[in-house]
């Protein structure tokens, strides 16, 4: 099962990770998050980031869900990157996450996938779906 790690600023992922148990009904066990403050130390995020990636991993990958590319939950995620092992990708959405959840059974490869279509088809503007 792939792990899912969602490195965001302030309560960003905790919050995800509430809707998720509002909507699944709990939190699965290979999700987690790390809040990146303003005043948080880099390398202390790095070190933790590298610890859950570590309970996170059963052998078959970690993703990492953050929510602003080139912000410093994203450049945490990047120096945690592995080729093959841990996956990175940005602007992270509860659609996005609930996608990944229900695909983690497959391949790093095949998950990271998800993630990207996951977030990018939930973006709709409603008044194309409204009768004229």
């Amino acid at each position: 099962m792939i792990g899912i790690l969602l490195i965001t600023h302030n309560g960003l992922g905790d919050s995800l990770m509430d809707c998720v148990k509002h909507v699944m009904g709990d939190a699965p066990p290979n999700l987690k998050s790390i809040a990146v403050l303003a005043d948080d130390n880099v390398q202390q995020k790095i070190v933790a980031g590298r610890e859950l990636i570590a309970q996170l991993n059963s052998g078959e990958g970690v993703l990492l869900l953050t929510d602003l590319f080139g912000a410093t939950p994203c450049n945490i995620a990047q120096q945690l990157c592995q080729a093959g092992q841990v996956t990175c990708v940005t602007g992270v959405n509860l659609p996005m996450l609930l996608r990944v959840l229900g695909y983690c059974q497959q391949s790093l490869t095949e998950v990271t996938q998800k993630a990207l279509t996951g977030g990018r088809e939930n973006i709709i503007s409603i008044d194309t779906l409204l009768p004229k």
